[in-house]
């Protein structure tokens, strides 16, 4: 039987062939795909430094679990391996999981919580539960995390309904175009894998990569402006583009307004 660390002990294989470019790197494309978390972790942090400044612990926290899930999935798709598979896919369980902690807006909290404090243990206990059930059928986990994100789709439409910022309808509609190119390459790969070989090209979980990136380059903002709204009531989230909002390619971030004046 093959340790769990072996290569090639995964559940799953994805459409790249395998050792074709390196003798120890298994999917070449899929491992170095993951440069683009590497990117995004100090980008989200550096662009929205005055976010950071005033609510450190969230940002922080993400990015940090942002740049292991870099880590893991690099790991995973060089190696192909058991334990590769579940640290890539349990990152991203985290992720979500202390970004849910942090961010998810009080008003959508079930009755019996009454407070983040509380909303804390719940996350903590639902995720605890959902690490140990992750070994049951690992094939599975990516299927059920990339089902959270309607969720979060769902928070979004209800978010912008409150909003008059064209501005922040216009990083929305970016953000939601980057998560369905990257949901469709996803899916493509996973499902059409025998087309892509058939034409030579079966490169698609590694757009997967970066466009989710992408993806997240712009849901985290998002986040952040309506937890402004919610949290810091003494400022205003304002949305800016990196390096200016006149290129043609920009990365969106949130500045902060001056405290309004108290009377």
């Amino acid at each position: 039987m093959p340790s769990i660390f072996s290569y090639q002990s995964a559940e799953v294989d994805w459409c790249e062939g395998n050792f074709e470019r390196s003798a120890v790197i298994a999917e070449y494309y899929n491992t170095i795909s993951n440069v683009s978390f590497f990117v995004l972790s100090p980008a989200l942090l550096y662009l929205n430094r005055q976010y950071c400044q005033k609510k450190a612990v969230p940002l922080y926290f993400v990015s940090g679990l942002l740049l292991l899930i870099g880590v893991f999935s690099m790991y995973f798709h060089m190696t192909l391996s058991y334990v590769g598979q579940l640290l890539d896919e349990l990152s991203i369980l985290w992720s979500l999981a202390v970004a849910y902690s942090f961010w998810y807006p009080q008003v959508y909290f079930p009755k019996c919580i009454k407070t983040r404090r509380h909303f804390y243990w719940l996350t903590g206990t639902t995720t605890v539960i959902s690490t140990l059930m992750s070994f049951i059928k690992p094939t599975l986990n990516a299927y059920a995390l990339n089902c959270i994100a309607f969720h979060l789709l769902y928070l979004t439409w209800r978010e912008l309904k409150k909003c008059n910022d064209k501005r922040v309808h216009r990083m929305a509609a970016v953000m939601v175009m980057w998560w369905v190119l990257a949901i469709t390459s996803w899916i493509s790969d996973r499902w059409l894998c025998w087309l892509w070989q058939a034409i030579n090209f079966p490169y698609f979980h590694s757009f997967w990569h970066v466009l989710i990136a992408m993806s997240l380059l712009y849901c985290c903002p998002l986040v952040m402006y309506f937890d402004i709204t919610y949290e810091m009531p003494s400022f205003r989230p304002k949305l800016e583009y990196w390096p200016s909002d006149s290129w043609p390619i920009v990365v969106p971030y949130i500045a902060l307004e001056e405290p309004h004046k108290q009377c």
